[in-house]
């Protein structure tokens, strides 16, 4: 007997919740209607992904300064624009900013990765870019690395 209470009562729950849900909770797929929670990136029309890089510090003078990349069709002062872009394109997910900040809760490792700095400013997937890059950290130095080539390698 008590089983059965505790099912009923488990059932019971469940109904109550089901309806105080907001209808979203629930999306009812409709004829004719994309029910992907996760549309799929679109490329911007042309020229309007559009970035300036300023470097400093990197101990390697070739590698300092300020350069712009245009993508889609790729092209501006970056060393090599193509590769720039592919990088940028294959990190760009949906809902996620390549460019983001390390959280400040992050847990990182106490390594220097060198003086070198960059600023990243422009247009990216739409939306503003306005990012600062360093290498004090573990955690730092992997978001840089991770947008190797536009930002560049080998910085002492």
């Amino acid at each position: 007997m008590p089983l059965r209470r505790l099912t009923l009562t488990v059932l019971s729950a469940a109904a109550v919740l089901a309806a105080a849900a907001p209808a979203t909770a629930f999306p009812v797929p409709m004829p004719g209607v994309d029910t992907d929670p996760v549309p799929p990136m679109a490329v911007a029309p042309a020229g309007e992904d559009r970035l300036t890089v300023t470097v400093d510090g990197s101990g390697e003078r070739a590698l300092d300064g300020m350069y712009s990349l245009d993508c889609h069709p790729a092209g501006g002062t970056h060393r090599d624009p193509q590769l720039a872009c592919d990088r940028l394109d294959e990190v760009t997910r949906w809902g996620a900013d390549p460019f983001a900040p390390v959280s400040p809760r992050a847990n990182c490792t106490m390594i220097h990765g060198g003086t070198a700095t960059a600023r990243v400013t422009g247009t990216w997937a739409g939306r503003p870019v306005d990012a600062t890059f360093n290498r004090t950290n573990g955690c730092e130095i992997a978001r840089w690395n991770r947008l190797v080539p536009l930002l560049p390698d080998g910085t002492s």
